[in-house]
């Protein structure tokens, strides 16, 4: 896994070990690993820890910027944003001493989303660097800048599917019956822990259904 890049489902899998063994640094839901991207490269049995991984939405590209855009007098929202969304830009200002209201920035994405409780303030905008000072120059002069949501952006931002599935034992635990028309959990998709770092340790291999852990030897899940 490249340094900044997206983790996939099918670039993690997943291991048990007994559960005195497991680490709090361990990732034990794979769900957790959406939208989520490694800040080292990793190789192959490598162990996927939570110090390791930070957010896409603020990493995507390490030569853009994140800038704040709060509402205000000369900034306004046309309504509310969530994270992932994209935006177009309007200003109106003066131009040969003229009023002209024209499209500055289009398709912007949305990296976060800044809230007082349940109140909408503002966004964090992902913007190339060169785009930075003529976009803040914009957001100090500009008689009215207003921020619209786009209805389509310039395509997926490559978010893997699905994180969200879970195992099929946490959905129907064992003895209850499978809810009509349900898939079961397809292989590298349970969730798991990775072998320890220390070589002394063995881990128990991941079981295939055959048996139930006892209360001494309970197992820990995780990711690798």
């Amino acid at each position: 896994i490249a340094s900044r890049s997206l983790i996939s489902p099918d670039q993690v899998t997943a291991k048990q070990i007994p559960k005195k063994f497991a680490d709090q640094s361990y990732v034990t839901d794979k769900a957790s690993l959406q939208n989520q991207v490694t800040v080292v490269p990793l190789s192959a049995g490598d162990i996927i820890t939570k110090n390791i991984v930070k957010p896409a939405t603020q990493l995507r590209d390490q030569n853009n910027r994140l800038v704040a855009v709060f509402a205000s007098g000369n900034v306004i929202f046309d309504q509310e944003l969530q994270a992932m969304d994209r935006v177009d830009i309007i200003i109106s200002h003066i131009v040969n001493e003229k009023p002209v209201t024209e499209v500055f920035m289009k398709d912007v994405p949305v990296a976060m989303v800044a809230k007082s409780g349940d109140e909408f303030k503002g966004v964090a905008l992902e913007l190339p660097f060169d785009q930075v000072t003529p976009f803040i120059h914009q957001q100090h002069y500009a008689s009215i800048m207003r921020i619209l949501k786009a209805n389509v952006g310039k395509g997926d931002l490559g978010i893997p599917q699905p994180f969200n599935t879970q195992p099929r034992d946490a959905v129907n635990p064992p003895g209850t019956a499978q809810p009509p028309g349900s898939q079961p959990t397809q292989p590298g998709q349970q969730t798991g822990v990775s072998q320890p770092v220390n070589p002394q340790i063995t881990p128990t291999p991941a079981s295939q259904g055959q048996g139930t852990p006892s209360n001494t030897d309970a197992k820990a899940e995780g990711k690798q």
